[in-house]
């Protein structure tokens, strides 16, 4: 059987460490900045137990879990686990972006490329093969961490002042490593249960090699402690007043290492430069991630057009012409999307025995959407107007009589009631320019990195040598000696 979301709930009441709001939480599952989030994600695991065909697969130790841990040995396999990947996303409406199959995603494909770890180093290899299967039995619900914290951007790692800014090793023996030091972005640590660490950051072989890891820890691990971003969950009004904010704030998070103890059956890189980056891209772990991002961000745009036409309609401007207009390069962009996502698993190309979306697919989606969603999200803007302003200050102004008299003479909608026209425009707002919203588009923006690197991996992958090729042939199909005098006649 399928896990549960009271499964998943009871796994959270950890005793972690979370900071926020000047405060030590030590059960978070029940505060009032994670609790609607921390069920909003075990929705996901009753949908999952609801549509176990849909949404699992049996591993071979008989379980039960998301398809996110299945290694894709066939074309099917690959169309199922993104057709699934899309139907958790469904359930938050594409706003939680790093839902429990992101993180487990990344560790499969680093499984179907064993042999860039073993040629590494085989006990490194055997640690990661165990965490896999460890994991993926229990069908763990993770977050990553896998960039250093930005203080001085022009320095490496090793540069800065102090040693362990960035996390690093301190020492090792017999048991394993003791590591100190900040990660980041922990998007969903409150909402995971364990953390793989990474570095995506550039590293200098012989300088930064104590920054050279790679490892998997339970976030209750004594020394771990997660200070959180304010939570927009806590700061919502309400939930009339911020229905995303209110269910599906995720949370960001800097994780840090205050000496902690990480055994050798969890350290998957240790002191090698080179493999911190081989890790993502020498192996499908970015690939299979990407496609699952890709089939949330299909989600987020078809309801965020959805949003952007019940709007016209209850504005009463749906039928203008510059609105349809509108509307239709919103609905055709977030086509473009879907048929993308589409082509990642239904055009796959195999290697080591495994089918993947094409890495020029995958890159071309990244950075096309890194590049779309702030156009995307200011076009709604425009469509919506001060309408998303000139709203009653909360849901409470509607209990007091005259305050709702005057919300009726000035909500006014040929379509929708008053109540029902602010409800449309709060939602709006809390998609759009709420710090909730503006959070999001700063999230869709950089959750790839920056833009100019997702084009760089396009410009290194894309077939320039087809493309000159043609260019080249037709150049060489004529001259100007053969064409001398053809313009006179």
């Amino acid at each position: 059987m399928s896990r549960k979301g009271t499964d998943y709930i009871q796994s959270l009441r950890d005793g972690r460490e979370i900071f926020i709001n000047g405060e030590l939480i030590k059960d978070h599952v029940d505060h009032p900045a994670f609790r609607n989030a921390v069920r909003s994600a075990a929705s996901l695991y009753d949908y999952q137990a609801a549509n176990q065909e849909q949404m699992t697969f049996t591993t071979p130790t008989g379980k039960q879990v998301n398809r996110s841990w299945e290694l894709p040995d066939t074309r099917e396999k690959l169309v199922k686990r993104g057709l699934a990947a899309q139907a958790w996303a469904e359930q938050s409406y594409g706003w939680l972006g790093r839902s429990p199959d992101h993180v487990p995603a990344a560790i499969t494909g680093m499984i179907t490329h064993i042999d860039v770890f073993e040629d590494y180093d085989k006990k490194r290899a055997h640690a990661l093969r165990g965490y896999y299967e460890y994991a993926r039995d229990r069908d763990l619900a993770m977050t990553y961490t896998i960039v250093n914290p930005q203080g001085d951007r022009s320095k490496l790692a090793s540069e800065h002042d102090d040693k362990y800014h960035s996390l690093g090793v301190v020492d090792e023996d017999a048991e394993g490593i003791t590591v100190r030091g900040a990660k980041m972005l922990g998007t969903s640590a409150p909402l995971a249960e364990e953390v793989l660490v990474g570095v995506q950051n550039p590293l200098k072989e012989g300088v930064d090699d104590i920054y050279a890891l790679s490892f998997a820890m339970p976030l209750a691990a004594k020394g771990i402690k997660i200070l959180s971003r304010k939570s927009y969950e806590q700061s919502a009004h309400s939930e009339f007043d911020n229905p995303l904010a209110a269910r599906f704030d995720e949370n960001d998070a800097v994780i840090y290492f205050d000496d902690v103890k990480v055994p050798w059956d969890r350290v998957f890189i240790y002191k090698k430069t080179a493999m911190c980056r081989a890790q993502f891209h020498a192996t499908a772990a970015e690939i299979l991630m990407n496609t699952q991002s890709q089939a949330r961000y299909t989600v987020k745009l078809k309801f965020l057009a959805g949003l952007a036409r019940r709007m016209a309609e209850t504005t009463g401007v749906i039928n203008f012409p510059a609105i349809q207009e509108s509307l239709g390069n919103l609905a055709s962009q977030a086509m473009v999307i879907d048929g993308m996502f589409r082509s990642l698993i239904h055009d796959p190309a195999e290697r080591n025995g495994f089918f993947f979306p094409r890495q020029l697919q995958i890159y071309t989606t990244q950075a096309y959407s890194q590049e779309l969603y702030p156009s995307f999200i200011t076009a709604i803007r425009k469509l919506a107007g001060g309408g998303v302003i000139m709203l009653p200050s909360g849901v409470e102004d509607f209990d007091n009589p005259e305050m709702a008299k005057l919300i009726g003479k000035t909500q006014y909608s040929s379509i929708a009631s008053p109540e029902d026209r602010v409800k449309v425009m709060k939602l709006a707002w809390d998609a759009l320019g709420s710090e909730f919203g503006s959070r999001h588009t700063q999230y869709e923006m950089f959750y790839n990195g920056p833009h100019f690197a997702a084009l760089m991996r396009v410009f290194g992958a894309f077939d320039w040598s087809g493309a000159t090729g043609m260019v080249d042939e037709l150049l060489g199909s004529y001259s100007r000696a053969a064409n001398k005098g053809v313009a006179a006649e």
